[in-house]
């Protein structure tokens, strides 16, 4: 027997994190162009705009919606827009905020980003428009970034209070 079969423990000393379910929470597409939108040269430029948020719910549930908006302009004209929320239900238990936050931040997106990845893919052809296969995206990158900047923010902060005293 392994010393973690004696300790009934173990598993809540460690954390425990599960998948319980994905699904899709919203979704919007447009093309405001209408038919004009395929007389167009197809050169568009492709934007994309990414964003998390997380609700509490109840018994270590914790809801994570991955909000990706994907539009292609042409000339200042918008030919199509796609919206989607993408969500799971995520459960957590006895994590540290730091652990926490990492997985909000990276892990959750990344299992979340394939699938909002499909239905931006499926609504753009749906519409009419070629293929759109978006690449993949480095959350840890992306979160890594994100605190050095708001290290680096606190320290100037920090930094222009020492000079004003």
């Amino acid at each position: 027997m392994a010393d973690d079969d004696n300790n009934p423990q173990g598993d809540a000393a460690q954390g425990h994190f599960a998948l319980q379910r994905i699904y899709l929470k919203d979704l919007s597409f447009e093309s405001p162009l209408g038919v004009e939108a395929f007389k167009q040269n197809w050169q568009p430029k492709i934007n994309q705009d990414l964003n998390t948020n997380v609700n509490k719910l109840e018994n270590d549930q914790y809801e994570v919606v991955l909000k990706l908006t994907v539009s292609a302009v042409i000339d200042n004209k918008t030919v199509f827009l796609v919206e989607v929320q993408q969500a799971g239900l995520f459960l957590i238990r006895q994590m540290e905020p730091r652990q926490m936050a990492q997985l909000f931040n990276t892990v959750c997106p990344q299992i979340l980003f394939p699938y909002a990845r499909e239905v931006v893919d499926s609504c753009v052809v749906k519409g009419s428009f070629p293929a759109l296969a978006l690449p993949p995206i480095n959350f840890d990158a992306l979160f890594l970034r994100a605190l050095q900047q708001a290290q680096a923010a606190q320290t100037e902060k920090d930094t222009s209070q020492a000079v004003t005293n």
